[in-house]
């Protein structure tokens, strides 16, 4: 049976609880969107592969509890993690100023070198904007972050954000994928090879190029 995907990567939400960590998950992966949520108990897991730059990659997105008493529990996931979310409400100013703490949390627990994308989510809840689009690009430059507006409810910049930092992963991880494309590279040169064994020698095959 062919293999699924070449890569796996695993991605981590995290943020206030309430700002629609679940929501993004769910209309990312399965591509629905329910209005009303009970709130995630512990972490919860989906998996989606999409293919960037010709290469398969399988995610594993970690959606983890916002409260603080789940905080122990879900810290234990950053050390695993390539790529985080970190995800506020634009309707909750709280939930925005509570990002330094997240990113002190991933600073301390989460692998050196995680690439990590700023996320204001409810972009379409516009009437009940308490964050405006300029304070998240200002926080997420301070940072050296990408950022994104998004709406799990109109599904504005999901696929385009989680495609984002699955392209970071990657090219953080871009030795590994050298390595891979020429594994790759190889066995298509086998099979061109073995193609070519059974064809007669001529001037049709006088220029093929020589793999040894």
């Amino acid at each position: 049976m062919a293999k699924q995907y070449d890569v796996l990567f695993r991605l981590l939400l995290i943020g206030d609880s309430g700002v629609g960590k679940t929501c993004l998950l769910c209309r990312f992966t399965d591509n629905e969107f329910h209005s009303s949520h009970i709130s995630t108990i512990g972490v919860d897991f989906k998996m989606k592969t999409i293919e960037v730059d010709g290469i398969k990659v399988r995610i594993q997105i970690w959606d983890t509890a916002g409260q603080e008493r789940y905080q122990t529990i879900t810290k234990q996931y950053y050390r695993r993690a390539q790529g985080i979310f970190l995800v506020y409400d634009i309707s909750s100013e709280r939930s925005y100023q509570h990002i330094m703490k997240w990113v002190s949390d991933v600073d301390e627990y989460a692998p050196e070198g995680v690439q990590k994308i700023l996320i204001g989510n409810k972009a379409d809840e516009e009437q009940k904007r308490q964050v405006g689009r300029e304070q998240g690009q200002q926080l997420a430059r301070e940072y050296g972050m990408d950022f994104y507006e998004t709406s799990a409810c109109t599904n504005l910049n999901i696929k385009e954000s989680f495609t984002r930092l699955t392209e970071l992963v990657l090219q953080a991880h871009r030795k590994e994928l050298e390595g891979l494309r020429t594994r790759a590279n190889h066995k298509l040169a086998l099979a061109e090879l073995e193609e070519d064994e059974g064809k007669p020698e001529g001037p049709a095959n006088s220029s093929k190029t020589c793999w040894c």
